[in-house]
């Protein structure tokens, strides 16, 4: 059996963090779970540029029976997307050895970080919303947001191409999602059944006109009167989020780091001592940039 010591201690506390930081986050996002994630487990710096490729279209050959085949060479184009976000959240524990004590304790500390990390990647995904010009918007700014434009956006993917095995997601503002709650065809069981009962009592969409229907407070707006609000439908390849491992630090210096990675996501958690207030400090970053994929993959839905 290993001896226990400082050393041991130390790095069993960062795995912990580690552990509950990454489920945590990925709980908090919306659009960071809708997306494209690209992960590799490489080391990669501020300022690197990733190249994401996009996957090629064909056309098909009616080869009869004397005809030849037709060889295509497919032009595998790449999407650009620049790591440009290098996003931490710290904070100190006056005494480190009561977090593997107290695991309810870790968690207190840890909601707070984890949950700015995720608002600042939900607010840099649907920032890009203005980025999707293939598709004209639907729906009007500063009016309720209706079926019709619903309707119109389903039909603008459909149109665009988008696969039908591909999800379609809807993300709204707090506002847009009321409004879709109070179509009465939808949130009523004689006109929708158990959806509608559903909605009416739950208080959740669920999917409507082929859409999975989200909520979130970081949806983009702009101008005044009328206000402009950047709802967004999209299909999974329309956008994407690159993340890359950050390196650890250097040996001797104090810190001990640890990697959380999970489903094409991944994060760093740094442990260090800070002399001046005699307590530990956690850092939870990550490195990672957004971009757009595939332009006709989405469309802006206004209200």
């Amino acid at each position: 059996m290993p001896n226990i010591t400082s050393a041991n201690v130390a790095q069993a506390i960062v795995k912990l963090v580690a552990a509950e930081a990454l489920p945590a986050l990925m709980g908090n996002l919306v659009m960071g779970n809708l997306v494209n994630r690209d992960f590799e487990p490489r080391m990669a710096n501020a300022g690197d540029t990733i190249n994401v490729p996009v996957v090629p279209s064909l056309t098909a050959n009616n080869i009869g029976e004397t005809g030849t085949v037709s060889t295509q060479n497919p032009n595998l184009t790449n999407a650009q997307i620049v790591l440009n976000t290098h996003l931490e959240a710290s904070f100190q524990v006056p005494d480190v050895t009561k977090v593997l004590a107290y695991p309810d304790l870790l968690r207190t500390y840890l909601q707070p970080a984890v949950i700015a990390l995720a608002e600042k990647v939900e607010t840099d995904l649907l920032g890009l919303a203005a980025s999707f010009t293939a598709n004209s918007p639907v729906g009007t700014a500063g009016s309720a947001l209706t079926e019709a434009s619903i309707e119109a956006a389903e039909t603008a993917l459909f149109n665009a191409k988008v696969p039908l095995s591909q999800p379609r997601y809807l993300v709204v503002d707090g506002s847009a999602y009321s409004n879709l709650r109070q179509i009465s065809r939808f949130s009523e069981f004689q006109t929708a059944g158990e959806a509608g009962l559903k909605t009416l009592i739950d208080g959740e969409v669920g999917k409507l006109k082929n859409f999975y229907v989200f909520r979130s407070q970081f949806v983009n707006k702009t101008g005044s009167a009328p206000v402009t609000t950047w709802n967004l439908g999209f299909a999974k390849n329309a956008l994407g989020l690159v993340i890359r491992r950050l390196p650890q630090p250097l040996p001797g210096t104090g810190a001990v780091a640890e990697y959380a990675e999970l489903g094409n996501f991944g994060m760093r958690v740094v442990m260090s001592y800070q002399p001046n207030t005699l307590a530990q400090q956690f850092t939870v970053d990550i490195l990672y940039g957004t971009g757009v994929l595939r332009n006709n993959h989405g469309i802006v839905v206004r209200s």
